[in-house]
């Protein structure tokens, strides 16, 4: 079997190559072939020439007139003029509402990223198989689905020659808003080539795009259909869930639930309660408003036991008691995962266009981009049943408030989000039928609301029909031909802080260690040179060697006398920087901190342990509360008067101390009290002054306090 479909494979690569149909005019192929360009990149102009209605010496004539100088450098001319036809296609292609379903849309993009491997004369070598057909419907190309469907890790199997690295695929995807977003195309690549070490074959892409399509269609499906919920003009339906019978979705107020149908749109989630036959009134939880909102995990259970690790919270200032949504499934969570994700993408946009106070098209735009990303999301998570970690999602919003430096990123967005600001003056900038108004592609590009032109033409109505004219064209969406843009600037930095942080709680995790006696041990260890320290100072505090504790009292009298207890502490970092330093560069790898475990416990032994843990620190809580309670006694003159007297004749002294003394000697005589207080000269004395201190206190009473009842809200009884 693997010999004949080699045999077919070759049969099918010669074909490809040799196999060309003639131009129907007579005219010779080659004398359209732009020299600069390889003969797979030529294919590509070629039919992206077709489907502009251009020539494709008319098509690099445009290039070279609409492009500043610096991009038709020799260098980067093959590529930079690839980028050019490539965009200008896609744009072109994309108008019509259903591309995503279009065979040659699939097959042409994906040929551009092969292409944008191999741009320039003389790179045909380095693709390892040119037999990607120019057609896009060909009777080998069928054939080869039928054989790859089966599964994503086959097709990659079967053939490894035909696939697309990251480069390409983040150069060409972004042009087209719905299929990739400068912010997460990275991360999508990763989901799509999680099986094929990093390369991307054309029957994954072509799952992808086909599941894209078959959400927008479900997506806009939902516009139609009757519902309890309100929606205002710009308010769209994302998803909802809750509707079949066998997957319910539970709304948990206090101890009580209630199923119900759960929906999700671009401002708001709304529960419609399931009433006797139909749905009920939709309770909504806006998510566009400052509301202090929450939205996190939750556990649930019967009669408020929080047992089952499957729910979603939401909580805000609006709310007397937070309401908590269920997703019930026999397995996992992602159900609860998925809807908490894109939950949390919508409360995120509204939190970005609040803070840069987004007006208009920009905070169209901004919804867009959360929405399509939701699009995506739901897409990847359909057809390959991958739900990705924080760091690696597809939502924009959700990864920019994950990763480090996010804020710089949300800056750099805003900034072009507020060039959208007035959509006149937009409409004018982009607009291209005039060429002494027009701008050149780069410009064009960023002024567009691409994401929110990409709704609109698949059917997602957000502005009026009008707003978003064919006339007002762009180029690349959110690429800018032969230059980075400032947005991949920033989250390239940013992955790299968040690359280093993920290996930093790598660590973290190595070293956690599971039982008290053992973390004690851990704590023990690190802490010896401290404890060490400490444990001198009361060996010196003693007196028991006097000629050690003497030179102690002297050396630490003086410091404090000379008021050097600054330098000292500084003279202490300055010793930890040069050895941190020396270490660095002197030293060999950090080795393993060695630790000498206590003998094992059993499980009740470790139980016993906790407990004594518990009650030492409620003890320990308990004293506090009563050293707090004899303090507002005294402050509040609750106490018998010979006693206030002796307080109050203290305190004044004290104050007189602090405003008249300098601190050195103010420090130093507390030091002195406290480090000579065993010695054999004063031992006596100070133990009687101890003493009548301790008398003092105990006669000093508590203030009283009164232990009252949690009261309930009446509206939360009626729910009970």
């Amino acid at each position: 079997m693997d010999g004949l479909f080699e045999k077919l494979m070759h049969q099918s690569s010669i074909k490809s190559i040799f196999g060309k149909r003639k131009p129907q005019d007579g005219t010779d192929a080659s004398s359209n072939l732009i020299p600069q360009l390889s003969l797979f990149a030529n294919s590509v102009v070629a039919r992206c020439c077709k489907i502009l209605q251009v020539s494709p010496e008319e098509l690099q004539l445009r290039f070279e007139n609409e492009l500043p100088d610096h991009l038709r450098e020799t260098s980067n001319y093959a590529r930079n003029l690839l980028e050019y036809c490539c965009y200008q296609t896609l744009h072109a292609m994309t108008q019509r509402p259903d591309y995503l379903a279009n065979k040659e849309f699939r097959r042409l993009s994906f040929d551009m990223m092969l292409a944008w491997e191999v741009p320039g004369i003389g790179n045909d070598s380095l693709l390892k198989d040119t037999g990607t057909q120019n057609s896009p419907q060909s009777d080998d190309d069928e054939g080869s689905l039928i054989f790859y469907s089966n599964s994503m890790s086959t097709a990659i199997q079967v053939d490894k020659k035909k696939t697309v690295g990251p480069e390409a695929f983040t150069r060409i995807a972004p042009a087209c808003p719905v299929v990739a977003d400068i912010i997460t195309v990275d991360n999508l690549f990763n989901a799509l080539t999680s099986s094929s070490n990093g390369q991307l074959h054309f029957l994954v892409y072509d799952k992808y795009l086909g599941s894209l399509e078959k959400v927008i269609k479900a997506s806009k499906s939902l516009l139609g259909q009757p519902t309890n919920v309100e929606l205002a003009e710009d308010e769209i339906i994302l998803d909802t869930d809750g509707t079949s019978p066998t997957q319910p979705v539970f709304q948990h107020i206090g101890v009580s639930a209630w199923p119900g149908r759960l929906t999700l749109t671009n401002y708001a989630l709304y529960f419609e309660p399931l009433g006797v036959g139909s749905y009920d009134k939709a309770v909504s939880y806006n998510l566009a408003i400052d509301l202090k909102q929450i939205l996190k995990p939750e556990l649930t259970g019967p009669l408020g036991a929080r047992l089952f690790d499957k729910a979603v919270m939401y909580k805000s200032s609006s709310l007397a008691e937070p309401a908590v949504f269920e997703f019930p499934e026999f397995k996992g969570h992602s159900r609860r995962d998925y809807w908490l994700a894109i939950s949390r993408e919508i409360l995120y946009v509204h939190r970005f266009i609040r803070r840069f106070k987004l007006k208009s098209v920009s905070q169209l735009e901004a919804l867009s981009k959360a929405t399509l990303g939701i699009f995506r999301y739901r897409a990847v998570m359909e057809a390959f049943r991958i739900l990705p970690s924080q760091y690696n999602t597809f939502l924009p919003f959700n990864l920019v408030e994950k990763l480090p430096g996010g804020d710089v990123i949300l800056d750099t967005l805003s900034t072009r989000l507020e060039l959208l600001n007035n959509y006149q003056t937009w409409k004018q900038d982009v607009a291209v039928k005039d060429p002494s108004k027009s701008n050149n592609a780069k410009s064009s590009s960023r002024l567009a609301p691409i994401s929110l032109m990409s709704l609109n033409k698949l059917g997602f109505g957000l502005v009026k029909e009008e707003d978003v004219a064919d006339e007002l064209t762009f180029l690349a969406g959110d690429v800018c031909i032969g230059e980075v843009n400032p947005l991949e600037l920033a989250l390239k930095q940013s992955k790299l802080d968040s690359g280093i942080a993920e290996a930093a709680q790598a660590t973290v995790d190595q070293v956690k260690v599971e039982g008290v006696d053992t973390n004690i041990a851990v704590m023990k260890e690190l802490l010896f040179p401290v404890l060490e320290f400490g444990r001198r100072v009361h060996v010196w505090a003693s007196w028991d060697d006097p000629l050690k504790s003497t030179s102690f009292l002297v050396l630490t009298c003086y410091v404090l006398f000379r008021g050097w207890i600054n330098y000292i502490f500084a003279c202490i970092v300055m010793v930890v920087t040069i050895l941190m330093l020396w270490h660095r560069f002197h030293s060999k790898p950090l080795e393993a901190f060695e630790i000498v475990l206590p003998p094992n416990r059993s499980a009740v032994e470790q139980l016993i342990t906790l407990q004594d843990a518990i009650s030492q620190f409620e003890a320990l809580i308990q004293e506090g509360n009563i050293v707090l309670l004899k303090l507002r006694a005294v402050v509040f003159a609750g106490i018998p008067a010979q006693t206030s007297y002796k307080v109050a004749l203290l305190l004044v002294i004290t104050a007189a101390m602090i405003a008249f003394v300098p601190p050195n000697y103010l420090l130093m005589l507390v030091f002195l009290e406290a480090f000579t207080r065993e010695m054999p000269l004063r031992k006596e004395s100070s133990d009687k002054i101890i003493r009548r201190i301790r008398e003092l206190w105990v006669r000093i009473p508590a203030a009283p306090v009164q232990i009252l009842k949690h009261k309930e809200s009446k509206e939360s009884k009626k729910k009970r």
